[in-house]
């Protein structure tokens, strides 16, 4: 053992794992290729797959000691977590996506970022790509500062305190101390437990020299169900936490009011159920969508460097389809909440 082995603290990834034969084994190989001298070990949580992933990773954990596996019947995501850092030995936990892929110099650099900041939990920049020009419209989609609100770990920013982190790299004692991850919220649980953590205290970090691959979702249905759940835990924490959520949060589903009572009006009108000037202080109802419209056109049109016209289009569509799902998911959370509501963007129904 040299000198750095010793003095390094030794790291616990954890991974939750549901139908990822595709991506998987790229996402292990760059966690146990990094450039990291302390001891590393990584803890899948295996839901029930039905496409071979489990298989996959019983081969890998066969191959490779440093694998092991604990079993996720409940599929929930923070579930998978829980049981995976219970599993783990290490007083460094790093959270690791199955479609998210690590530089080699991921972790000395979470851990250096650590120790010099003091902060308990450490995370960097989402930097999705993709490999089909759908997957590849939504990964702009992700990268924009339009597509997903402007926060930090989708757009970079300078280091410094964050509300919440990309996966994250944690200071063990303190993840045991708030409770690990509250599972009965089954998205958004990243943002929930970041909350308590500063809520006692603590410091939560962004440093965008950190970056992770992500891979999003590559089928339309994928992405809508994926969103649409999503929106839905958001509109849940709402009802939980209130005004402890960004404002962002809240411009989907005001879209989505605002486009529904647009083609309430427009149905009014077309009928002659309103005419006149009742009719007319009602169409300014329409500047909401029409604004929407020509944004989406001139960031599809005009930002960044896409160099085929038929990516700029199909951005045309991802973008609106992240908003609306996302949007519509939020006000059923707020009427109905959130407890019957599963991401089957992972399940392959």
């Amino acid at each position: 053992m040299t000198a750095a082995e010793n003095t390094l603290p030794g790291v616990s990834y954890i991974m939750p794992v549901l139908n990822e034969v595709g991506y998987v084994e790229s996402a292990v190989r760059t966690i146990l290729s990094q450039d990291y001298a302390g001891e590393k070990e990584l803890i899948l949580a295996l839901g029930p797959s039905t496409d071979g992933t489990d298989e996959l990773i019983e081969r890998l954990a066969e191959d490779d000691s440093r694998i092991r596996w604990v079993r996720n019947p409940e599929v929930d995501i923070p579930v998978g977590l829980n049981r995976a850092i219970r599993a783990s030995t290490h007083p460094i936990i790093v959270r690791v996506d199955a479609h998210s892929e690590l530089e080699p110099g991921y972790t000395m650099a979470a851990v250096a970022t650590l120790e010099r900041t003091g902060a308990v939990n450490v995370g960097g920049v989402m930097l999705a790509r993709g490999k089909t020009p759908f997957q590849a419209a939504v990964a702009r989609a992700y990268n924009s500062k339009f597509g997903l609100g402007g926060a930090r770990y989708h757009g970079g920013a300078i280091a410094g305190p964050a509300e919440s982190a990309y996966l994250g790299v944690f200071r063990r004692e303190v993840l045991e101390s708030v409770g690990l991850f509250d599972e009965s919220i089954r998205r958004g649980e990243d943002w929930e437990l970041n909350l308590r953590i500063r809520a006692a205290g603590h410091l939560v970090w962004f440093d965008p020299a950190l970056e992770v691959t992500y891979w999003p979702r590559e089928q339309w249905p994928k992405l809508v169900r994926q969103f649409f759940a999503t929106g839905v835990w958001r509109g849940e924490l709402v009802r939980r936490y209130g005004g402890r959520n960004p404002w962002r949060f809240f411009v989907p589903p005001m879209l989505v009011l605002v486009v529904a009572l647009s083609i309430v009006v427009a149905v009014l009108q077309s009928t002659r159920l309103i005419s006149g000037w009742p009719s007319a202080i009602l169409g300014l109802v329409y500047l909401g969508p029409i604004a929407y419209l020509l944004l989406v056109l001139w960031v599809s049109l005009t930002q960044d460097h896409v160099p085929r016209w038929k990516d700029r289009w199909l951005f045309l569509v991802v973008l609106p389809t992240m908003h609306l799902s996302w949007g519509a998911g939020f006000l059923f959370a707020l009427l109905r909440g959130a407890s019957t509501v599963t991401d089957t963007s992972r399940t392959g129904i």
